[in-house]
């Protein structure tokens, strides 16, 4: 059994190190281990520091392009270098690299898909969070848990491990984040995810790197789930909106009726007549959209399959590859 530790950074030359240290060197149940450091365009060492302390290799891109977009490039590199596990670890060292064998247990234990860290299970070691941070990841993870039908505690913790066959599985698309994204993706393709509680240690005066602006923040990855979310439940997303169109101005337009039917006019409503045909107009448009988006979606479960086998040829081939090396 292969791990491979991806770890997204962008400046963080002073953390790198001591991060990289922390990683077990054996762990039980896994053969070979691995570390792979996505350097996300840093505008600092982050890239020569982990580099140069022997412990990781470096994979740099010249521009930053977000944590999203990092984690994606981790996991194919990983796939690429043969991984049956993959850890997804943050590279400032909030979270406990020994952590990392308890992880991956459930995926070795042929448990679960994906295991993802909570910082909530237990609630002595919940982290100290400001108020917005409290709110929004609340928030977040409620709307996670109506759309998957799960009872998550944490959704937005970065800590986690994925199987190899979750990871093939996995299109992202998102590059600002992707945590609420692996969630919604991975349920509706049916993998198992399963929570384990994780220690966090919060530093003074850190900021985070991805929620500099709270409202930026949840705007952002509001539109990355929304889409998510048209994508996967097409029929659903404009069938709802479309019938709450056209049931608006079926309303109307039946009080006007009745108003006419009964005293022979309709003002002092006359504008509404034209609201209410444009709704209905709009609502009857949006039911068919939701139709052909239907036969669409069901095109993309296919083309995902495809891509899922292609994938997996093309990864088992470097492995192969690797493995003769």
């Amino acid at each position: 059994m292969k791990l491979v530790i991806i770890i997204p950074a962008y400046n963080e030359e002073i953390h790198i190190v001591n991060t990289l240290n922390k990683i077990p060197s054996e762990i039980e149940g896994i053969e070979d281990i691995q570390v792979i450091v996505i350097d996300d365009g840093s505008t600092d060492s982050t890239a020569r520091v982990a580099l140069d302390s022997g412990k990781a290799e470096v994979i740099s891109y010249k521009k930053n392009r977000g944590v999203g977009y990092a984690f994606r490039k981790g996991i194919n590199a990983a796939l690429k270098a043969g991984a049956n596990i993959i850890v997804n670890l943050d590279a400032d060292g909030q979270f406990d690299p020994k952590d990392i064998e308890k992880l991956i247990k459930p995926i070795l234990n042929g448990n679960a898909d994906m295991v993802t860290g909570s910082r909530f299970i237990i609630k002595q070691k919940t982290p100290n969070f400001s108020f917005t941070k409290r709110v929004g990841n609340k928030i977040f993870t409620k709307a996670v848990n109506f759309l998957t039908g799960e009872k998550f505690t944490d959704t937005q913790c970065g800590f986690r491990a994925y199987s190899r066959e979750a990871a093939l599985k996995l299109n992202l698309f998102g590059d600002f984040t992707y945590t609420q994204e692996v969630f919604l993706d991975l349920m509706y393709k049916g993998m198992r995810i399963e929570e384990i509680p994780v220690s966090v240690v919060y530093k003074e005066n850190r900021k985070s790197r991805v929620v500099k602006n709270p409202f930026n923040y949840g705007i952002k990855a509001l539109l990355i789930m929304l889409r998510t979310i048209r994508d996967m439940y097409p029929l659903k997303f404009f069938g709802i909106i479309g019938s709450i169109i056209f049931s608006s101005g079926f309303v109307m337009g039946a009080f006007l009726l009745i108003r006419w039917a009964l005293i022979r006019r309709v003002s002092p409503y006359t504008s509404m007549v034209q609201l209410s045909a444009v709704l209905l107009i709009v609502g009857f448009l949006c039911i068919v959209l939701a139709l052909i988006a239907d036969m669409l979606g069901r095109q993309k479960r296919i083309q995902e399959e495809i891509l899922y086998y292609n994938k997996l040829k093309t990864f088992e081939k470097k492995r192969g590859e690797n493995f003769e090396k």
